[in-house]
This record gives structure tokens, C-alpha cells and sequence, in this order.
């Protein structure tokens, strides 16, 4: 981070395509920042989140979506809802924009190493789980197994389908895509995804699980793995979309005694159980 974490790196915006289409489309970004040794010196970890801006329009924090294995950009899945995301829309490939960060704590990868990853998303709520997902396969030899249960409420909304679907061909990761209601043509899972994952049965031996999404999803996914008999400290989440000014600063991150700019955005269930507000 920069020794003022106030002031921005300036970014260029090197490609954009559509993940979902729609009223709330998602739109992916990949940027590179514009002062090579800023880039040089940029260091995220899976889970960390940036701001970032449009000149005029304003800021917003989002969660990096890339893992730092894939290379010196950076990239950012972007769900239009409101005027920065709108305006963050508008922006095509050779366009600027403004990003500071990275802000937050990280999932503990490298403790994790010689246990099998289980991910559980839906919805926009993969984004933050995405950099966990490059991560382990760029070091799956370091690992026990990946096993990816991902889901929407149609197959219009689901996001990087592509990756899912050349990933579904492996016979290295096991991965798991459904939606929620049947559509003709479909060829996969159909089913909630709290159903899905009970219906794929991973064991929790050795096992770290990994959940983001709509926070109903989130509630049931936590009830059905404890039906699995996986502990608490076993299980993880991201509270990245309470992340405000990330610093802290402004207090509006809280849940309970948390503040997620400063202890989280990753939490363990451990910790996460007793505060109710966390998913609310």
C-alpha cells in the first residue's frame, strides 16, 4: 500500500466483458496500474478487497476477483447497482479509473496446504471465492483435492460459466454447477445449492469449506454443514460486501464487536457464529 493510503494508483482499463447481462449485469475488468513500479510493488492476497473509482462519479470497494498467480493486473467483477457501479458500466478497454488497496485480511491459503478446498457460491458471491479457486489449481500438487459447488437463479446469472464449464472437463477438480429452477437445454445440476451440497456429500475430513453468496443461501449452506459434521473451524466466509472506507475509519462495517475493515473481510465460522448480525 501506499505510504498516503488515501491517494489512488491511477489504472488503465485493458479489457471488460459481460459475465451476466440483465438490470443488475455483471461486468469484469481487467486493469493494469498505470506506474510500473506501483505495479512492481503491488502484493494482494486471495480474499483482499480495493477501491475503486471512477474520476467524477466516485468509489466503491470491491473484492479483488484474480489470484496473484495470474499475473500483474488486476481484476474486478462489478455488479451494476447504483451510480458508481453504473458509471464503472460505462467504462470500456483504454479507459481510466482510480484504484487504492488492497484493504483486509486474507484467506490463511498457505495454512491450508495438504487439505482438500471445498468452495461453495452463488451468484456474484463466486467472485470473492474465484482467487481461492486460481490459487489452488495453479498449486494443486500442495493441496488434497478441489471440490466447487456453484449456483444461480438461472443460468443467465451465473458468473465466469465458462471457467466452471472448461474446469468440468478436468478429471483433477471436481466442480458442480446448478440452477435453481429447470431450463430447457440445461445440462447440469438443478437444485439450490444448500441441496446440492448435501446431495454432493463431500466429507469434512481434512476438509476447509469456503462459502459466499446471498446471505439466505449462506444461512442454509452453514446449517447444512454442520449436518456434515464439519466444525466450526472449519468453515469460512467473506463479509467483503460490509467493507466501507476500509480503514476502519468510518464504522459502518460493523457486525456485532466486528469491524470487518479492520478484523475480516474473512472470518471463520468460530468467530462468525455468535454474531448474528453478520448475516443478516
Amino acid at each position: 500500500m501506499k505510504e498516503n493510503p488515501y491517494q489512488p494508483y491511477v489504472a488503465t482499463i485493458e479489457d471488460t466483458w459481460y459475465e451476466t447481462v440483465g438490470d443488475r449485469a455483471v461486468k469484469t475488468f481487467k486493469v493494469t496500474l498505470d506506474d510500473p513500479e506501483a505495479r512492481k510493488n503491488w502484493s494482494h492476497r486471495p480474499g483482499q478487497c480495493a477501491m475503486v473509482g471512477r474520476l467524477g462519479i466516485g468509489e466503491s470497494m470491491f473484492c479483488i476477483s484474480c489470484s496473484p498467480t495470474e499475473g500483474d493486473f488486476l481484476r474486478f467483477s462489478v455488479m451494476r447497482a447504483g451510480k458508481n457501479t453504473q458509471g464503472l458500466h460505462e467504462q470500456e478497454v483504454g479507459d481510466k479509473i482510480t484504484v487504492r488497496g488492497p484493504y483486509g485480511n486474507s484467506f490463511p491459503l498457505e495454512d491450508w496446504k495438504g487439505k482438500h478446498i471445498l468452495t461453495i457460491g452463488g451468484g456474484i458471491g463466486q467472485a470473492p471465492l474465484r482467487p481461492i479457486v486460481e490459487y489452488v489449481k495453479a498449486n494443486l500438487d500442495q493441496y488434497a483435492g478441489l471440490t466447487m459447488i456453484y449456483g444461480a437463479r438461472t443460468s443467465g446469472d451465473l458468473c465466469f460459466r465458462n471457467e466452471f464449464e472448461e474446469m468440468m472437463k478436468r478429471d483433477d477438480i471436481s466442480c458442480h454447477l446448478t440452477i435453481d429452477i429447470e431450463e430447457e437445454g440445461w445440462p447440469y445440476k438443478v437444485g439450490f445449492v444448500p441441496s446440492v451440497l448435501m446431495e454432493v456429500n463431500p466429507s469434512p475430513e481434512n476438509t476447509i469449506a469456503i462459502t459466499c453468496g446471498p446471505p439466505i443461501m449462506i444461512r442454509f449452506v452453514l446449517e447444512n454443514l454442520k449436518k456434515l459434521n464439519f466444525a466450526d473451524e472449519q468453515i469460512y466466509t467473506t463479509l467483503e460486501n460490509r467493507m466501507k472506507c476500509g480503514f476502519g475509519k468510518c464504522g459502518r462495517c460493523n457486525a456485532g464487536n466486528l469491524y470487518v475493515c479492520k478484523d475480516g473481510p474473512v472470518f471463520s465460522y468460530s468467530t462468525l457464529k455468535n454474531v448474528p448480525e453478520a448475516f443478516a
